[in-house]
C-alpha cells in the first residue's frame, strides 16, 4: 500500500512538472513583441535556429513560439529550446513554406492539461467562447501580422481532403475553402479568398481517438488589438472546461485506476476484518478436557 502510494505521488509530481515546462510563461522572456531585458527572440534563434515565428491566440493562454523540422516527428518530443520534452512544441508542416504561403499552412501542438500548449483549442467547439475569441497575431519575417479565426473544424486526422498538400490552383483553393466552411462546427462571417494565407491550429481532440481539433484563421497585414489587455488571460475571461471539471476529471486514468484500487483494497480488507470479528464472536467456547492424571 505505501509503495502504490508513494508511486502514485510521484507520478503526479512529475504529471505536474511536465505540464509547468510547458506553460507559455516558461517563454514569455523571448517575445519578439517587445524587447526584454536579457532575452530576445534572436536570443531564442540562437538556441535553436529551428525557430523562425511566433503565435499568440488572444484570450487564450497560446502564446508560443514556432519550430519548423525537416519531418513532422521533431517537435512532438522536443520543445522550443531544442531540449527533448515531452511537452513537444509548436511546429509548423514540415511541407509547408516559412512565410505562410502555402495554401493550407498547418501548426500543430499538444492537447495538455492545465491550458499548456494548444490545450484550449477545444474550447472553441463551445460557440459563446468561439465567439468571444476572434483574433491573435502571428509574429514571422521580422514583422507582426494579424489573425483572424473564422472557423472551427472536427474532423479525422487522416482525412487527405481536410489535411492536404499546398493547393495552387485558384479554383481547388475555393473548393478547399468551401469544404472547410461545410465542415465547420462554427464559422464566422469573414471575407476570405483563395487569393489570402489561412493557416490551421491543430491539435488532437477528445471526441475519438484520430479526432483533431482545428481552428482556422486568415492571416492579415492588419495587426489587431489585443481586446482582453495585457493582464493574463485567465483572469479576463470565463472559466474554461478544465476549470469547470473539477479535479477528478483532469486526473489520468491511470491515477484514477489506482485510487480505485486501492480504495476497493481497503474496503475489502475493512470487510474481512469485521466479518472475521463476528464469527469470532458467534463461535462456542471451547471447553479444554479435564487433565488426565496418571496414577503412579
Amino acid at each position: 500500500m505505501l509503495l502504490l502510494i508513494t508511486v502514485g505521488c510521484y507520478a503526479l509530481w512529475d504529471s505536474g512538472q511536465v505540464v509547468k515546462a510547458a506553460d507559455a510563461h516558461h517563454y514569455e522572456v523571448y517575445e519578439p513583441y517587445e524587447e526584454h531585458e536579457g532575452h530576445s527572440f534572436a536570443e531564442l534563434q540562437a538556441i535553436n535556429p529551428e525557430v523562425f515565428a511566433w503565435l499568440t491566440v488572444y484570450g487564450t493562454h497560446i502564446d508560443y513560439p514556432v519550430e519548423q523540422a525537416t519531418n513532422n516527428m521533431k517537435y512532438i518530443s522536443t520543445n522550443a529550446e531544442g531540449k527533448y520534452s515531452l511537452t513537444g512544441g509548436i511546429f509548423l508542416d514540415a511541407a509547408n513554406r516559412q512565410d505562410f504561403t502555402s495554401f493550407p499552412s498547418i501548426l500543430y501542438g499538444h492537447h495538455m492539461e492545465k491550458q499548456a500548449m494548444f490545450g484550449e483549442i477545444g474550447n472553441f467547439s463551445d460557440k459563446t467562447y468561439f465567439e468571444a475569441r476572434r483574433y491573435g497575431m502571428l509574429y514571422f519575417d521580422g514583422q507582426e501580422h494579424g489573425l483572424e479565426f473564422f472557423a472551427f473544424v472536427q474532423a479525422d486526422a487522416y482525412d487527405r481532403k481536410v489535411f492536404k498538400g499546398d493547393t495552387i490552383e485558384v479554383t481547388d483553393r475555393e473548393t478547399y475553402l468551401a469544404l472547410l466552411r461545410s465542415r465547420a462546427l462554427h464559422t464566422r462571417e469573414v471575407a476570405v479568398s483563395a487569393e489570402d494565407r489561412i493557416v490551421l491550429l491543430s491539435t488532437c481532440s477528445d471526441a475519438s481517438t484520430n479526432g483533431r481539433d482545428i481552428l482556422v484563421a486568415k492571416i492579415t497585414d492588419e495587426v489587431y488589438p489585443n481586446p482582453f489587455g495585457d493582464q493574463a488571460e485567465a483572469d479576463n475571461h470565463p472559466p474554461v472546461v478544465d476549470d469547470l471539471a473539477g479535479w477528478w476529471a483532469q486526473t489520468p486514468w491511470w491515477v484514477k485506476t489506482m485510487l480505485l484500487s486501492l480504495g476497493l483494497f481497503l474496503l475489502a480488507l475493512l470487510v474481512w476484518s469485521i466479518v472475521k470479528k463476528i464469527r469470532g464472536r458467534n463461535q462456542p467456547t471451547r471447553l479444554e478436557p479435564d487433565a488426565v492424571v496418571k496414577q503412579p
